[in-house]
């Protein structure tokens, strides 16, 4: 099969194209997955210089989210069968621990990741225990549900898990254009809630009003919590979506109404801010760290997805022979929502 490789820690020219054998199934509960598309994450980025991947070896198959068909399936599978197209869920757990006896995998100390420390997406086939195939949302295309699995499971966990999001809400959401954070502009909208967005990009300010967006503001300007104060008839936001962490963190709590949330699933610009803890305790405020969400949580992002006819926003896919054009487009901070390779483009 073909499949895209990393070789070595380092930049995109790590990446390589080519032929390796196809995986096989090796236990009764597995199944056997011809993917279509996947999508491209952050940590696909940050697992290639190897620091952030205690569990990797070299090479190996990047890639987390994923969509396809199943191609063979062990004798004990029930819930799905050869041919039915299916997304996947990322984790897997030790079997043992009371994380996995809930369901929660993704709590698990010895959980593995799609990607990280089990081959990933980026190839054509893939192994995957069949307790990871979901049913594909009826109305999406592969391209579309291979962006489903980690950042709008991560946004749902954020939103209505942890934050308890409800129409009316207002929610500001930093960084617009992110993976995380269109997801939660579209899941936030279609809720019901008021969404204001930052970027330093006027483009994507305006593609986020296009999509929902009741504001835009340009988060470079030191002054943009007093103006969602403005915005909101000096109340506060209920609920902030933040994916990247540094200075701004610290603006993002004083931009919440007495009893807001802030949801907080990546530290990109700075994992130290700084932070007055009186603002904290005495506005009521809570604070919910993530990273994605249960199978349980997958279930409900995938029903509401289709229930509410919602589309993953797909910024640009290219074929999977050009992975490392597609990481550098994410790496460069262009995109709008999804990026996603084709394995049959």
């Amino acid at each position: 099969m073909k499949a895209v490789q990393i070789y070595a820690p380092g930049d995109i020219g790590g990446l390589r194209y080519g032929e390796i054998p196809e995986p096989e199934l090796q236990s009764s509960m597995d199944v056997l997955v011809k993917l279509e598309a996947a999508a491209i994450n952050r940590l696909d980025l940050a697992m290639r210089p190897g620091a952030q991947c205690q569990k990797c070896n070299f090479p190996r198959i990047p890639g987390a989210d994923g969509a396809g068909r199943v191609a063979a399936a062990g004798a004990t599978v029930k819930n799905v069968a050869p041919g039915d197209a299916v997304c996947l869920y990322p984790y897997t757990g030790c079997g043992e621990c009371r994380f996995c006896a809930e369901g929660r995998e993704d709590r698990c100390t010895a959980s593995r990741l799609l990607g990280e420390s089990a081959s990933g997406t980026y190839a054509e086939y893939i192994r995957v225990p069949a307790k990871n195939c979901f049913a594909m949302p009826v109305g999406l295309s592969f391209e579309e549900a291979a962006a489903l699995p980690l950042a709008y499971l991560t946004a749902w966990r954020m939103l209505i898990t942890h934050a308890g999001l409800t129409p009316g809400d207002w929610v500001l959401i930093m960084g617009a254009g992110g993976s995380v954070a269109t997801a939660a502009l579209l899941l936030a909208a279609a809720i019901g809630a008021h969404v204001i967005v930052t970027s330093s990009s006027e483009a994507k300010l305006n593609r986020a009003k296009r999509l929902g967006a009741s504001y835009g503001l340009d988060y470079r300007d030191t002054n943009f919590a007093k103006e969602v104060r403005r915005l909101t008839a000096k109340r506060g936001v209920d609920v902030v979506v933040d994916s990247s962490g540094g200075e701004n963190w610290t603006r993002c709590l004083a931009t919440l109404a007495r009893g807001g949330r802030l949801v907080t699933c990546g530290a990109g610009a700075g994992a130290a801010p700084k932070a007055d803890l009186r603002r904290v305790f005495w506005n009521h405020l809570k604070i919910f760290g993530t990273r994605a969400g249960s199978r349980s949580e997958f279930r409900q992002l995938l029903s509401f997805i289709e229930r509410s006819g919602q589309t993953p926003i797909i910024d640009r896919t290219y074929p999977l022979q050009d992975a490392r054009w597609a990481q550098q487009r994410l790496q460069d901070g262009q995109q709008f929502g999804k990026i996603v390779l084709r394995m049959n483009p």
